[in-house]
């Protein structure tokens, strides 16, 4: 080839990726329902095309983004709550102190366990520095700790919080003085706990899958799980056996499906522990050893899930109007920053319509290539025409 051509075809390699037309990933999301917001959940071959991190995730009303957040887990709070009555038994001043002290009106055959002091009074206008003492005996009386009580105008705080739980039967409040002539007319320990309950999204499905079996090794290729943060892998089976399997890369787990004296166990499950699969092949390998492999009727692979949730009236269309959901079509984009994440749990507190994605097509996009930089391009442009014409000019010299 002359080296005209070869300059030429140099150009032509060059500048062909700029010419090519991007493409990226569309589902159509059909906004329905009467509540405000929306979610979608993501399927596995979302997570497939998509960024590992879903960086690249818009959804479009036309050409204007639709601001969304993601949402993996409901979450629940679980609170239990007992009272204890006390019952005054003193009160008294001493070296220019206050004391109240106090006794549980009812005797307890166990401990009683308090995380907090609160106090009725009619009194208001005052705000008072206290101590706490705590005691078993009403005789020895250790120091708990410094708190405030105060009832101002429409504020107040009648409650004293423990640093930590405590399990006396006689407490007793010091005051600087009481020149206010504070009383209270129900005094009570409480013992509040609150738990917090959080469950993820997880979804279930059969990946397409083939086996190959060599050197006493089984290996299942499964496909479908790239980008999927994975909970576990069951293998449906028919045999019996007790082998070790693990993951590519994981250390072995073993699984077995036995009948032995009419009693069946069975474990097929192996745990992944929300391993991601950077691959577009998951590999599990089966340790046959010296037996014959296994038949793997099929595979059901469970996964993380997530939802996408956004408002469904922001422009305030019609109900049957139709969203895109747009992913894969740059792998290198930062994610959106939208206000809606701040107050996400402000939304998951209310109603939200589910909504299901449509048919996932591969489509050309107008959207023009970020971060291209034209005097970069115009710069090269400009060196290479000068090789060109260069190496020209001496071949005809040359020629001469």
């Amino acid at each position: 080839m002359p080296k005209k051509n070869k300059s030429l075809l140099l150009l032509l390699l060059f500048f062909a990726p700029l010419a090519l037309p991007l493409f990226s990933h569309d589902a159509e999301i059909n906004i329905e329902g009467e509540n405000n917001y929306k979610s979608v959940r993501l399927t596995p071959r979302i997570y497939n095309e998509a960024h590992r991190n879903l960086s690249d995730f818009l959804i479009k009303d036309g050409d204007e983004n639709i601001p969304y957040f993601i949402n993996s887990s409901t979450g629940k709070t679980n609170e239990t709550r007992e009272t204890y009555l006390l019952r005054q038994i003193n009160s008294y001043i001493k070296d220019d102190n206050f004391f109240f002290d106090f006794e549980l009106a009812l005797a307890r055959d166990s401990d009683i366990i308090a995380t907090s002091m609160e106090f009725s009074t009619r009194n208001s206008g005052f705000a008072k520095p206290v101590d706490v003492f705590g005691s078993y005996d009403n005789i020895h009386w250790e120091f708990v700790q410094s708190d405030m009580l105060y009832v101002v105008e429409s504020k107040w705080k009648l409650e004293i919080n423990f640093n930590r739980p405590q399990k006396y039967t006689h407490y007793r409040l010091k005051l600087a003085n009481n020149l206010e002539q504070i009383s209270f007319f129900r005094v009570e320990l409480v013992y509040s706990l609150r738990i917090s309950e959080e469950t993820f999204f997880i979804e279930s499905f059969r990946p397409e899958f083939t086996v190959e079996t060599k050197d006493k090794i089984t290996k299942i290729l499964v496909k479908g799980l790239k980008n999927l943060r994975l909970c576990d892998l069951q293998i449906e089976t028919d045999s019996m056996f007790i082998r070790n399997v693990k993951a590519s890369g994981d250390r072995d787990k073993e699984l077995y499906n036995l009948s032995v004296n009419g009693t069946t166990y069975t474990d097929t499950v192996l745990p992944l522990n929300r391993k991601v699969s950077e691959s577009d092949i998951f590999t599990v390998i089966i340790n046959d050893a010296d037996d014959k492999p296994i038949n793997i009727n099929g595979i059901v692979a469970r996964y993380y899930a997530d939802d996408l949730v956004f408002q469904g009236n922001v422009f305030q269309r019609n109900e049957g109007d139709v969203y895109r959901l747009e992913f894969g079509v740059d792998l290198s984009r930062a994610a959106p920053v939208y206000d809606i994440e701040r107050y996400k749990n402000e939304i998951l507190k209310g109603p939200i319509d589910r909504l299901e994605l449509g048919e996932i097509v591969y489509v050309k996009t107008e959207h023009p290539r970020e971060k291209t930089s034209y005097r970069v391009i115009f710069d090269i442009v400009i060196v290479l025409v000068g090789i060109l014409l260069g190496t020209l000019i001496i071949l005809k010299l040359k020629a001469e």
